[in-house]
């Protein structure tokens, strides 16, 4: 068996240590979300922190973990009649990203339901983490689905399994933690508000610091069991202040002056809806057992605020979570001049009368830590939770700042490249600030033809697990959405060969149907964005980032992954492989700059490569190509070579011709139009739209397919 690492030699990670201590403390303030760059040790001290959770008693023999002292009667293995059981540790149980459907939920045998009337259930992970803890790693990686389903249990403390009609209830209150690495994709609102608390984990920029990291992992690699006997004390001595706190907590009192400065400071933020109140409270409620303390004071109420409310407060999208400290002072201190009556007299207790010698609230208990190769040892408690800054993005002030003096009025037709003249090269001397992206909006769903197998989104029609049935075929592995009509069909020639004498259809496995459903699948949207000179207008460009950041905004609702092209001067970059972060696209594009020439091969050419390699890593997950563009195309002509314009085609009808569909997003604008973008969308065989076209609401918007080369028919 695995030593686990000690949670009391942690360096540091004060917020996420107060955060895991305060759910150990309190179950019911709903879990942690710890959020953070790569190799912070985030999965560690959750693994960590399970060690420490209390023993809990159970029912001898129970899958299901019923507490002997109050069992579930709708257990599957009941009914249990109260009294006593036996005591094991807390059980942590991990989720894979990959992990099906039934692995999580259970398997119900749907052919012996059917033919012997048996409900014979295999339990899942949310059974086995029931009264402890459940872990997801990279939870936001996690199939739409699954979520789905794990919410639904979080919120009602119960797992629900149901075939045609036949269901199956447990039991599952646990406690949620997952960790999340945001430059991969952030997480949907729904499932952020279900976590209690969210904290932000950064590698420490300390030398000292990164130094003693380092030397106890060295030391954790070479004898677990030896590094976590150092720790035991120190461990025991944290445990026991767990169950102390757990013991104190039902005699915390929150009144009503510190339930007030709680609803002020959540409706200082606008939070939505009323779980952050709730959650808040129970933190604060939390810290002051922690403390050693029966009364909620002004620093818990800030405490918890720090935790609970950075991914609750209202913001823009693509705006990361995080809270406004100076805010959270201000609103307490109008609190407390508008209701200057003191906090309840603490009584006798004072600083170190905890039940353990802690002295206060910011006092985690996580234990000494090691010195520095004499065995000696520093306390390093953690205080308060790590300050979360809000992302500052946005252009505003790009687009205050004065326009270059050799800035050119913008005449779709004749604009001219900066740098394009005699001798230009489209180098630095073209090149323009960055600008801000205009306000987002809602825009027209962009599809891919036919009919795909990618992963669970909302974008291209797809064959999958959930959405409505289109027919029915023979099972290919664990039978998990059975067609009951195709089912019975398929039975039905065969009773009398069976001996069938009584009103009970006989089934056998091969009589077994699962229905074909089709839903929505989630695409690979990968932008090439023409930021050359021609399309510099500050005007002009802001507009097109508006335009693109609201693509964006739409692939992250529709669950893709993006990817982003952009091409100037001499050659094309990807500024951004394929990822699932579209808050990482959309910071990528806000800091574009503009100029030179528009070498708009290179930028196809670029695309049909990241596909190519796209394709090897993800077949199933089909691609949309979206080129903003006013369709130019200039650059050095090589001696001999191809003029621009006919090298352009050439890669658009080599992109046509590998099946991929496309969407030229045309950028022109004023009273003379070149036409260009939309014989760049002939050549991909693909839709043109312009910017008024996309939107939603457009009066102009047309309802067209994109045309797949693979599909003619569909070409609108």
């Amino acid at each position: 068996m695995t030593t686990t690492y000690p949670f009391s030699a942690i360096v540091g990670m004060d917020g996420l240590r107060l955060a895991l201590l305060l759910n150990a403390v309190s179950p019911a303030v709903g879990g942690v979300l710890v959020r953070g760059e790569k190799g912070t040790a985030k999965s560690t001290a959750v693994r960590a922190i399970a060690a420490l959770l209390p023993e809990v008693d159970v029912v001898a023999g129970c899958r299901f973990s019923c507490d002997p002292a109050a069992p579930d009667p709708s257990c599957p293995d009941g009914p249990h009649e109260p009294g006593t059981g036996e005591a094991r540790p807390a059980r942590m149980v991990e989720l894979p990203v990959g992990a099906s459907e039934d692995r999580l939920v259970g398997a119900l045998d749907i052919e012996r339901a059917l033919s012997d009337g048996v409900k014979a259930f295999e339990p899942g992970l949310l059974a086995d983490a029931h009264r402890g803890v459940l872990y997801v790693d990279e939870v936001n990686l996690l199939h739409d689905h699954l979520i789905d389903l794990l919410l639904d249990a979080a919120a009602m403390g119960a797992s629900y399994v149901e075939r045609e009609g036949v269901s199956v209830r447990h039991a599952a209150r646990f406690l949620l933690v997952g960790t999340m690495n945001p430059e991969e994709g952030e997480l949907r609102p729904q499932l952020l508000d279900r976590f209690g608390l969210t904290v932000e984990v950064a590698a420490s920029r300390d030398t000292g610091e990164r130094v003693e990291v380092v030397r106890r992992r060295l030391a954790y690699d070479e004898d677990p069991e030896g590094f976590a006997a150092r720790w035991a004390a120190d461990e025991e001595a944290l445990r026991e202040r767990i169950a102390a706190a757990r013991a104190l907590l039902p005699r915390v009192g929150l009144g009503d002056r510190a339930l007030r400065q709680i609803a002020a400071v959540c409706a200082g933020f606008e939070v939505d809806g009323m779980r952050a109140d709730i959650v808040t409270a129970r933190t604060a409620t939390a810290l002051a057992a922690w403390a050693g303390r029966t009364d909620v004071r002004t620093e818990d109420v800030r405490g918890a605020a720090l935790l609970s409310l950075p991914h609750r407060r209202r913001r823009a999208p693509f705006d990361a979570p995080g809270l406004d400290e100076d805010k959270l002072d201000e609103i307490l201190r109008r609190f407390e001049e508008d209701d200057p009556e003191p906090d309840p007299d603490p009584g006798p207790e004072g600083p170190g009368d905890g039940p353990d010698g802690s002295d206060g609230p910011d006092d985690t208990g996580g234990g000494p830590q090691e010195g520095a190769g004499d065995g000696g040892r520093e306390q390093t408690p953690p205080t308060a939770p790590e300050r979360s800054v809000p992302d500052q993005r946005g252009g505003e002030h790009e687009a205050a700042e004065r326009e270059d003096g050799s800035a050119r009025a913008d005449r779709d037709g004749g604009a001219a490249d900066p740098g394009e003249g005699d001798g230009g090269t489209g180098g630095a001397g073209g090149e323009r600030a960055a600008v801000g992206a205009a306000e987002p909006f809602r825009t027209r769903r962009l599809d891919v033809p036919g009919l795909g197998e990618g992963a669970a989104g909302r974008r291209s029609r797809a064959r999958s697990a959930h959405g409505r049935t289109t027919g029915a075929r023979r099972p290919r592995g664990t039978l998990s959405a059975l067609h009951l009509t195709a089912t019975v069909r398929a039975a039905a020639p065969h009773q009398r060969t069976r001996g069938r004498s009584g009103p009970g259809l006989l089934v056998r496995r091969d009589d077994l149907r699962e229905a074909v459903r089709e839903g929505r699948e989630g695409n690979l949207v990968l932008f090439v964005v023409d930021a050359s000179g021609s399309m510099a207008a500050r005007k002009r460009m802001s507009a097109i980032k508006g335009a693109v950041l609201s693509l964006l905004l739409d692939a992250y609702q529709r669950r893709d992954k993006v990817g982003l092209i952009t091409f100037r001067g001499a050659d094309a970059e990807l500024a951004l492989p394929p990822t699932s972060s579209v808050d990482a696209a959309a910071v990528r594009l806000e800091r574009l700059p503009t100029g030179g020439r528009t070498p708009l091969a290179a930028g196809l050419l670029k695309a049909r490569e990241v596909l190519r390699v796209e394709r090897l890593r993800d077949p199933a997950r089909r691609p949309l190509l979206v080129v903003v563009t006013d369709g130019r195309a200039t650059e050095a002509r090589r001696s001999g070579g191809p003029a621009p314009v006919e090298r352009a085609g050439r890669a658009a009808r080599m992109l046509a011709g590998d099946g991929v569909a496309s969407v030229v997003v045309d950028c022109e604008s004023g009273p003379v139009r070149l036409g260009l973008a939309g014989a760049l969308a002939g050549e991909l065989r693909g839709t043109r739209v312009t910017l008024d076209e996309l939107r939603a609401d457009s009066v102009t918007a047309l309802v067209r397919d994109v045309r797949n080369v693979s599909n003619p028919r569909r070409a609108a």
